[in-house]
């Protein structure tokens, strides 16, 4: 259920790698590298685009001079990406990169040699992309999301802010294929720290105010807002629509909390753009998928809206904001 949008993969290409076999001023070679870009939702706008190129600028990558991404989009229609897959694979690029689990494992049906950077991936063992974490095996690697972990952690500060907590309904996707492969893991770390999971799916705007009504009257005390295409277009409408009914939210990225979420917790962008900017950098250079293990994160950030408890009547308490990363007032 941890899918990243694709406006946090248009800073990985502006973003300075770390870690690197080659310093920043290293010179790149003079031909131009063909990568391929694998995303769901509408194509970036110029101005994203631009942003794009500012990252590997430092490395020594230029777009239209010794760089050229060829880019394909689901465009919301997810059935999509099979095909785009294999457009990708017949345009001859040398890497492909993809931000969401149904465009990784499309690229991977569509090739077994060209190296695939995964974004995101709830679990990559467990979907089958790779042998294992320090050892990928094969030409996918990636930034591995432990979701099963970050699903307990925001549980468990939801039960911090809410000690009666017993209940809590997840937001899906209707259309996301991920669903039923996460479900049970949503489950078992809902179970570990003493909380029952409901469900409760949408895929049109039409859908919220139902979704949400059937998790109020599923006795739910709270819910969890996954980061995917859906909730990411309609989040305005989906938290007002949590408000009204009296649900605190919680929400799968931290961005959520601008929108209206009363609390986000998710890994730092920063440090996954960094990372998948790295492995971009080495592949390029040389370096095999299967020598890179895939990457987790290591800093979190958790994000208050205090506008939001305020709507809801809930004290947030001392101990809790001391934890957080930003307050929203």
């Amino acid at each position: 259920m941890e899918q990243v949008s694709r406006r946090a993969f248009a800073r990985i290409l502006g973003t300075v790698a770390i870690g690197a076999p080659c310093c920043a001023t290293a010179q790149a070679p003079k031909f131009i590298r063909r990568i391929g870009w694998l995303d769901v939702g509408t194509p970036d706008s110029p101005e994203d685009l631009l942003k794009k190129t500012e990252p590997l600028r430092a490395l020594g990558w230029i777009e239209g001079q010794n760089l050229h991404v060829e880019r394909r989009y689901d465009n919301g229609r997810p059935e999509a990406l099979p095909s785009l897959a294999e457009e990708l694979v017949r345009a001859q690029v040398e890497l492909l990169v993809t931000f969401s689990s149904p465009a990784t494992l499309a690229a991977k049906r569509a090739t077994t040699t060209i190296p695939i950077i995964f974004g995101s991936a709830a679990d990559p063992v467990g979907l089958g992309l790779v042998a294992s974490l320090s050892q990928p095996g094969g030409n996918v690697t990636g930034f591995s999301l432990i979701a099963s972990e970050l699903t307990a952690k925001r549980l468990s500060i939801l039960k911090e802010l809410l000690p009666d907590l017993r209940r809590v309904a997840f937001l899906w996707e209707r259309d996301n294929p991920i669903f039923r492969f996460s479900r049970e893991q949503v489950e078992r770390a809902s179970r570990s720290v003493g909380i029952e999971a409901i469900f409760a799916d949408y895929g049109r705007p039409g859908d919220i105010d139902g979704a949400v009504e059937r998790a109020a009257r599923g006795r739910a005390q709270a819910l969890v807002v996954s980061n995917d295409r859906f909730s990411g277009d309609h989040a305005f409408e989906i938290f007002r629509a949590a408000t009204r009914l009296g649900l605190p939210t919680m929400a799968t990225d931290a961005r959520f909390g601008d929108t209206g979420s009363l609390l986000s917790y998710s890994f730092d962008r920063t440090e996954q753009l960094k990372v998948i900017a790295e492995y971009i950098d080495r592949i390029l250079r040389g370096a095999k998928p299967a020598d890179l293990p895939v990457r987790q994160p290591t800093r979190f950030e958790l994000v208050i809206n205090l506008r939001a408890a305020r709507a809801l009547r809930l004290a947030v308490s001392r101990q809790l904001l001391v934890q957080a990363t930003k307050v929203i007032e």
